[in-house]
């Protein structure tokens, strides 16, 4: 990963702990003090922003797809800090116009996103973002229907990836930048 400057480290520092929620034995990661520190939010929106630039510093990509719905908060500015425009991955049936969706598995069922079909023009060239990589699934599904658009998938960028999930595996060779691996 390309090192954004100081106040990465301090930035992920926020991430708050919380045992035992939503369940017992579940250790979770609220990223809302992040969210709520102007200067920490700012250092990890560059940081993922930096996942979609080159060596030279310039936009790679032409659009950042976010995932529903923590992937629109971190997105959109990234989306933003690039210079690009930003679509959204949502969650089936919550797109007015003609999509494309695909189902995936998770582990008490199945869930299924959708994109406009006219989102992304064949050729474009896409970074995608959300806050957690876990299994995987969303992000898989996510690049097919970049696929399905016709676009390329440049990489992924999180804030978070759960290290002791399979999500790299799953993803596949499709780059992915975590700013935190627990």
């Amino acid at each position: 990963m390309t090192d954004p400057g100081p106040g990465l480290e301090a930035a992920l520092a926020l991430i708050a702990d919380v045992p035992d929620f939503p369940e017992p034995g579940i250790l979770f990661k609220d990223i809302t003090p992040l969210l709520a520190d102007h200067s920490a939010l700012q250092a990890v929106v560059a940081a993922i922003a930096a996942a979609g630039r080159g060596a030279d510093g310039r936009p790679v990509v032409d659009k950042v797809l976010g995932m529903e719905s923590r992937g629109f908060i971190l997105g959109a500015p990234a989306a933003l800090a690039l210079g690009v425009g930003f679509v959204p991955v949502r969650k089936a049936g919550k797109l007015p116009r003609a999509t494309y969706a695909v189902s995936y598995a998770l582990e008490y069922g199945e869930a299924t996103l959708e994109v406009h079909q006219d989102a992304l023009r064949p050729g474009d060239r896409v970074l995608l973002v959300d806050d957690v990589l876990a299994t995987g699934g969303t992000v898989k599904a996510t690049v097919e229907l970049a696929e399905k658009c016709g676009a390329e998938v440049h990489g992924v960028a999180v804030l978070m990836e759960l290290g002791f999930l399979p999500g790299r595996e799953t993803v596949g060779a499709v780059p992915v930048t975590a700013l935190l691996t627990v």
